[in-house]
């Protein structure tokens, strides 16, 4: 698996020529830069899984899209121990984690500065951060209702602590150094709210410079100094760059599972299904058939499937030549929560090959097991459709079916590709007042600060953060691509493209195994006509729910 892939240290990914430089890859790892709300990740659950937002305890410490996101997925792909993770086709995973880790380093240069402020100016001065949080908190909490006449009690109580701080100010029952202290502690935290401000505003700038860059594919790389080791006896470069290493090696994996109504996990549902089922009968009387195996005719169909891009006209055609190869399908239950491939180790980079696999094929045909199937993917848009088609050949008695079935993954969300907007108001003009004008806003709200502020000393111990503010719950089995993939058949080019792939693979298909037939000695004048019925069937303009059956 090595072959074709850098999986040497380095701290910038390449910006030319590298496979995850797609609309899907890129639109994906913007996410670990967003500042949204972490609730408007929901609005993009797909049929296939769903995501959860843990309820904060104190909403003050509660992280933002990016943060949340960009955690979780380091923590499920990277995390020692953690449980094998679905294929994310069209994609490149190892990118959109490498951006998390980027986002994160970011964000931890930010909260180390942040940190120092807060001890100089808040715990040096703690009984007036703390009114000033509680304050912070309270206001927070009421504007948070769904009742807007809440939230202008909030910013009234705010109002009504200031103007007591003030008379607090200019009529201290204090002199002397107790006098000049709680001057301090009412002032110095507003004054470290300052400064902190300034941190939070050149960071935010910088994380929303990845995020445009991303969205509008201009190709921006993640820096990730963490694989590089600084001195022989660093450690954690090296198991680092080993948990990426590993990450792609699961991405090239020939091993999927078939969830039930949900389809092939990481493919999608299955959105066609043509049968060609007749009877194995000699074409000549005096003479048997010639023994073969389902081998023999995948091994025939895999050799004509990767001529699909050749067409005897000057026109048309498929830009992008298919991937063909072959996959080793386990059953799983439609709402199992973990996954396991048995019998592809990570020595030998996820995969089932060989005699092995030709057995699985020949065998493990009827009753329980994994199944063999040959695909065909198409790659399209970008990364943001990906059509696969599954063959499967299987020989019961005297009867041999080759099954065809279609497989199709939308797009990622529109969540994803929403571009980073700066915050204006409109005001009207002072002469002209019936015209308006927008004037920019502060990329950070003063309680956007302050939330940041209170995160940072606890950010070096992030499970208390999980803990008080909540976390991202990614849903299981986790795979990058299909979690947060959308239906094809809403967009009419997409869906097009779906339905025509169909036909010729089928045909190609179809051709293969007759001329194998032929070759041992089948009359194959029913698989023919079969053919025939099957090529109008394949026509059908409408995709079906061909993983609900109607019993």
């Amino acid at each position: 698996m090595t072959d074709g892939f850098d999986f040497s240290p380095g701290a910038q990914v390449p910006l030319s020529g590298s496979a995850g430089e797609t609309a899907a890859t890129q639109a994906l790892a913007s996410a670990a830069y967003r500042d949204d709300p972490v609730a408007k990740l929901l609005e993009a659950n797909s049929e296939w899984t769903v995501s959860e937002v843990k309820a904060p305890k104190i909403s003050l410490f509660e992280p933002n899209l990016g943060e949340a996101f960009s955690r979780a997925v380091q923590l499920r792909m990277l995390g020692g121990g953690r449980n094998q993770v679905i294929q994310s086709f069209g994609t490149e995973p190892q990118t959109i984690v490498e951006h998390c880790l980027a986002a994160n380093r970011i964000r931890k240069v930010r909260d180390s500065r942040l940190t120092v402020v807060m001890v100089i100016f808040g715990l040096l001065f703690l009984p007036g951060a703390l009114l000033w949080l509680g304050a912070f908190q309270l206001r927070r909490s009421v504007a948070g209702a769904q009742d807007k006449r809440m939230g202008a009690l909030g910013t009234a109580l705010m109002l009504a602590l200031g103007i007591f701080v003030l008379i607090f100010l200019i009529r201290l029952p204090f002199s002397g150094f107790w006098g000049i202290y709680l001057r301090g502690v009412v002032v110095a935290p507003v004054i470290g709210w300052f400064i902190a401000k300034q941190i939070c505003e050149r960071t935010a700038k910088e994380l929303r410079d990845y995020w445009g860059g991303l969205v509008s594919g201009t190709g921006v790389g993640a820096k990730v100094p963490e694989t590089v080791p600084n001195h022989p006896g660093q450690t954690s470069a090296e198991v680092l760059r080993k948990s990426l290493h590993k990450l792609t090696a699961e991405q090239y994996s020939n091993v999927v599972f078939y969830a039930g109504a949900k389809g092939i996990l990481g493919m999608g549902t299955r959105w066609g299904s043509w049968q060609l089922a007749e009877d194995l009968v000699s074409a000549d009387p005096d003479k048997e058939i010639d023994p073969f195996r389902s081998w023999d005719v995948i091994r025939a169909i895999h050799d004509q499937l990767r001529l699909l891009e050749r067409t005897p006209l000057h026109t048309g055609g498929f830009t992008t030549p298919p991937q063909v190869r072959h996959w080793v399908v386990s059953a799983v239950t439609e709402g199992a929560k973990s996954v396991e491939r048995k019998g592809a180790s990570e020595e030998e980079g996820f995969l089932i090959k060989g005699v092995e696999l030709q057995r699985i094929c020949d065998q493990q045909q009827f009753d329980s097991g994994d199944r063999h199937y040959l695909g065909v993917q198409f790659v399209l848009w970008d990364g943001q459709l990906v059509i696969t088609l599954m063959i499967t050949v299987t020989l019961l008695h005297k009867t041999m079916r080759i099954e065809v079935t279609g497989h199709a993954l939308g797009p990622v969300h529109p969540l994803f590709f929403g571009k980073p907007s700066a915050p204006t108001k409109t005001v009207p003009k002072t002469f002209r007042f019936w015209e308006t004008k927008s004037i920019p806003l502060p990329l950070v709200k003063p309680q956007e600060v302050v939330r940041l502020a209170a995160r940072a000393p606890f950010t070096w111990y992030p499970p208390i953060l999980d803990h008080l503010g909540g976390k991202l719950v990614l849903p299981e089995p986790f795979g990058l691509r299909h979690a947060w993939a959308d239906k094809p058949w809403r967009h009419r080019f997409m869906a097009d493209d779906a339905l025509r792939t169909a036909a010729p693979v089928l045909r190609v298909v179809h051709e293969a195994a007759i001329g194998v037939l032929k070759h041992h000695g089948v009359d194959t004048e029913r698989f023919g006509s079969r053919s025939l019925a099957l090529s109008g069937q394949v026509q059908d303009a409408a995709p079906k729910k061909a993983d609900l059956y109607d019993a």
